[in-house]
């Protein structure tokens, strides 16, 4: 089977294990509390600065003018929360993802490498100092990246390919690093990553889509406001879930691409479904994981 497959459907059985749940609901409850005591504190006055904003731009007034011909009601009303949302849901990310860096990420990489990977040898610095700068320089720079779109949002199309495409980067930087540190070393890591790149990629922009159904769901208070204080620990939920399955996804692919590495397997990935013929003097049965 594919190797990216493979590995998706392996990290969406993970998913299921009574201790990646649990380890999901511990950001969860902290996100939650700083979320909760935030929004206790700051949500009005932020709501009324946006509105007030809104209210002296040209731009908007334009815009405006034209959603209320078309009968879009209280624009400025729907706007001001929906803006809010969508600038804070990069930060609440960025938050979620740091706590699953250091909470989960070690946890979910043991877990795999207990169950599927045993023999594998750990030849990896598997430094927390080193993993935590290469996390907070590698979100610094998604940030500014996220900042400097923030124009680009306004257009309807673009808000749904700009956004995913830099949470995609940064998942496949962070998550690639962490699933390979503790076992590979630093050239063995540089190897992967350069051969695997375009995989690992389309798995970061794949879960940084995944991660996009929690601003759906926030975004749904300026429709039912009563409902949000249960939409928001949903929406945490989902990012921490969709966060977990990424780490399985980028671990599972990693720690696979590594020991085919190490046996001597293509490095590569293959794409094809149908498997090469070997002479039988060159013939090479490769060593079956173990796992559960």
């Amino acid at each position: 089977m594919n190797l990216l497959l493979d590995s998706f459907w392996r990290a969406a059985a993970y998913c299921l294990h009574p201790r990646v749940i649990l380890l999901s609901l511990l950001p969860l409850a902290i996100m939650l509390a700083v979320s909760a005591a935030l929004g206790y504190f700051f949500w009005g006055a932020a709501v009324a600065a946006i509105a007030a904003w809104l209210d002296a731009s040209s731009v908007w007034a334009v815009v405006s003018g034209w959603l209320v011909q078309l009968g879009a009601g209280n624009v400025r009303g729907i706007m001001a929360p929906l803006l809010l949302v969508l600038a804070v849901t990069p930060l609440v990310v960025v938050g979620a993802l740091l706590l699953v860096a250091l909470l989960m990420t070690p946890a979910v990489l043991r877990l795999v490498a207990e169950r599927r990977f045993p023999a594998l040898e750990r030849r990896g610095a598997n430094s927390m100092l080193g993993a935590a700068l290469w996390s907070l320089g590698h979100t610094v720079l998604a940030l500014l990246a996220l900042v400097l779109s923030l124009p680009l949002w306004l257009v309807p199309p673009l808000i749904l390919i700009v956004p995913p495409l830099i949470w995609g980067w940064l998942n496949y930087r962070v998550m690639s690093h962490d699933a390979l540190d503790m076992h590979a070393t630093r050239d063995e890591r540089r190897t992967l990553l350069r051969q695997h790149r375009m995989p690992l990629l389309a798995i970061g922009v794949i879960c940084g889509y995944l991660g996009a159904a929690p601003a759906v769901v926030w975004a749904s208070f300026t429709l039912f406001a009563v409902a949000f204080p249960l939409l928001l620990p949903l929406g945490l939920w989902i990012y921490t879930l969709v966060f977990a399955f990424s780490a399985l996804w980028f671990t599972h692919y990693g720690l696979a691409a590594l020991q085919a590495l190490r046996q001597g397997a293509p490095a590569a990935p293959q794409w094809s479904v149908i498997e090469p013929v070997l002479k039988p003097e060159n013939a090479v049965m490769p060593a079956l994981p173990h796992e559960p």
